[in-house]
């Protein structure tokens, strides 16, 4: 939850305005993946920054078709300059190790900026965020304050609230990062966010237009290939892949450019500011996305693009899993369900290798 400015991202545009209000009330206190192409493939001669993976230039159809994510849309050729991605999400051990370099504070564990909340009581204004919280029966799937809630004390090192903790979590995901976050951290390792581009070309793994990062199949013969829901959402997860919440990085098949997680897990945060007509007029080499930042459901806030879905996308209720179809996220507002990865551009992995 944005503490901020009364928003919060979630993958359907539906739940954005019912987050707002649950910020509003408690301030308040109102009770197998196909063989990737024979030019990827020659990567072992484009020797890679420790845990990333090199990605050959080339050109891809970016977007999606499908009419439940129209703002993926068109479908659009873009051509990319080659770079380097961390083979997998940030994890909370890396995260730790940033923040004991530099002392950094999330914006999670800051009190929220009174100037931000005219009206508010100081003593609502406490650090915290928004975490969620299965309901004990099936609900109606249009009042998504009955699965997320906003809990006090809930940061990166306490997702889902001060009792909970990351000890034993250490090979999950980072999550409860905002942009600000992510990008603080890309800076600390001498890399950036991928642009929506870059992230859309990598999670493809050398597919074209396939529904999902590994092929046709959600579940190959059975077999489960990303951290998503099963079961009724939001109220029973039966966790058939192992996992109710996070998972360690790595645990499931990679795609064709030997990537881990690039569908389900956790979302991840991408540089482009985010506009739905985007699309239609990006430009067709190395887009870094629109100047400027509009949702139409919430125009005054600025969000960036997140992709990838995560471990509450299901069929019922988010599909955004599928690498065509785009998420958007306030930059102050970190949740339970979003994380990251970083790029490194061609020409500054190599000034990294020779310590400039």
């Amino acid at each position: 939850m944005n503490l901020r400015r009364h928003r919060h991202f979630v993958p359907c545009a539906a739940v954005l305005t019912v987050i707002t209000t649950l910020t509003a009330m408690f301030f308040l206190g109102v009770s197998t993946a196909e063989a990737a192409p024979a030019s990827h493939r020659a990567a072992s001669s484009h020797p890679a920054p420790t845990g990333m993976v090199w990605i050959a230039p080339g050109r891809f159809q970016m977007g999606s078709d499908n009419a439940m994510f129209p703002d993926a849309q068109p479908v659009h050729s873009v051509t990319l300059d080659s770079f380097f991605i961390d083979r997998n999400l940030v994890t909370n051990t890396q995260f730790a190790r940033f923040v004991r370099a530099t002392h950094y504070v999330t914006v999670a564990e800051q009190r929220p900026d009174p100037r931000l909340f005219p009206g508010v009581p100081a003593n609502k204004l406490v650090p915290g965020a928004v975490v969620f919280a299965p309901p004990p029966r099936p609900v109606a799937l249009d009042d998504a304050s009955q699965w997320w809630r906003y809990v006090p004390g809930a940061n990166w090192r306490h997702p889902e609230g001060p009792k909970s903790s990351i000890a034993k979590r250490m090979d999950h995901p980072v999550v409860q990062v905002c942009w600000d976050d992510a990008a603080a951290y890309a800076k600390w390792a001498g890399k950036r966010l991928p642009t929506e581009a870059e992230w859309e070309y990598a999670a493809r793994g050398g597919l074209s237009q396939k529904p999902y990062v590994w092929g046709d199949t959600f579940k190959p013969r059975g077999r489960a290939m990303t951290n998503t829901f099963q079961g009724n959402f939001p109220d029973h997860n039966t966790h058939e892949d192992g996992y109710a919440g996070t998972s360690p990085v790595g645990k499931f098949p990679p795609n064709g450019f030997g990537l881990y997680d690039m569908a389900g897990n956790v979302w991840e945060w991408c540089a482009d500011w985010y506009r739905p007509d985007y699309y239609k007029v990006s430009p067709p080499k190395n887009p870094r996305g629109p100047s400027t930042s509009y949702d139409p459901d919430e125009p005054s806030i600025p969000k960036r693009a997140q992709r990838g879905g995560s471990f509450l996308c299901t069929d019922q209720y988010c599909s955004r899993y599928m690498p065509g179809s785009r998420g958007k996220g306030d930059v102050l507002t970190g949740t339970s369900n979003v994380g990251f990865r970083c790029v490194v551009s061609k020409g500054d992995s190599d000034r990294m290798r020779r310590g400039l």
